[in-house]
């Protein structure tokens, strides 16, 4: 198990380094810059600006000074919109917001994705089955920035229970975390419910059945474990692609997560805080699969034994 997670993590250190590379020079060859503003700035003053930020250096000389800040000294340059800020002060700003929101959307989506499929599964072809997988559907089909003003519209303007915008406190985590987290609610719900049906077919427990235990031991002890074997395989991407997806979330409800930093910077053609923001994203996303793949092994033999 030690060499395949090894190679795992070898793997993720090169997909991030293929992943800078490529979004270096796209982002460099792209028309349009940093200090392109609507008043043109005088010759000097742009060279000095230049020069400061070593954007008068070939282009390859700028990748590889880039390349060596991040590995030396895990830094990933300063903003060239805001002159006293960082990158990476921008991502320590950001991160606890977008992680806390990604958490609460992640336990809600689990919460209410176990339970549905489960029950789906126990009540299978039964109008309990029916009503669980076609909410699921309907979750699945509702893309988040519609589901979102709709949320606030009813539970915000109308009923005045939450509020729409803002992150105070608990109350302000409720409508963003449903409305992220219910698409991947929905995906959970029918991967369960398929695990589920899948397990209660195998031997072991037609066994664990005629051995007299109760039917709730039988599920918790027995059931669960198996069949939640997809649910966790889906874990990795949809932990990633809620942190990836709140970019639209913390717009809808004005958040003050990384995304509303990652939006502005490619509004301002922010270079270093667009690339700064892709390459934590990569990172992130790859990282939650790599989690996955750890806890995978304790519960694959085949993996464990690799």
């Amino acid at each position: 198990m030690i060499r395949y997670l090894l190679q795992r993590l070898f793997g993720i250190v090169i997909v991030v380094w293929v992943i800078m590379t490529v979004s270096f020079f796209m982002i460099r060859i792209a028309p349009g810059g940093p200090f392109d503003m609507e008043r043109s700035l005088p010759p000097d003053i742009l060279r000095n600006i230049e020069a400061k930020y070593h954007m008068n250096e070939p282009l390859y000389q700028q990748y590889f000074r880039y390349l060596g800040d991040i590995v030396l000294h895990g830094d990933l340059g300063p903003s060239y919109k805001y002159s006293d800020r960082s990158v990476n002060e921008f991502i320590e700003e950001g991160l606890p917001v977008t992680l806390t929101l990604g958490a609460y959307a992640l336990i809600f989506a689990c919460m209410i994705g176990i339970f549905s499929g489960v029950m789906s599964a126990l009540k299978h072809n039964t109008r309990w089955d029916y009503t669980f997988m076609g909410i699921a559907i309907l979750g699945v089909s509702i893309p988040d920035f519609v589901l979102g003003p709709l949320l606030q519209l009813y539970f915000g303007l109308d009923l005045r229970w939450f509020p729409v915008a803002g992150w105070e406190g608990l109350s302000y985590y409720v409508l963003p975390s449903i409305t992220l987290g219910s698409m991947y609610a929905a995906s959970i719900a029918r991967l369960t419910r398929g695990g589920m049906l899948e397990v209660t077919r195998q031997d072991y427990i037609r066994t664990a059945y005629a051995k007299g235990l109760p039917g709730r031991l039988v599920v918790i002890r027995h059931m669960l474990r198996g069949g939640l074997m997809p649910v966790l395989t889906y874990m990795g991407p949809a932990t990633a692609s809620i942190l990836s997806g709140s970019l639209v979330i913390e717009k809808i409800f004005n958040i003050p997560g990384l995304g509303r930093h990652f939006v502005n910077s490619a509004l301002n053609r922010d270079y270093t805080v667009t690339l700064g923001m892709v390459i934590f994203y990569s990172a992130l996303i790859l990282l939650c699969n790599f989690v996955v793949d750890v806890l995978y092994s304790f519960f694959d033999p085949r993996v464990r034994n690799a």
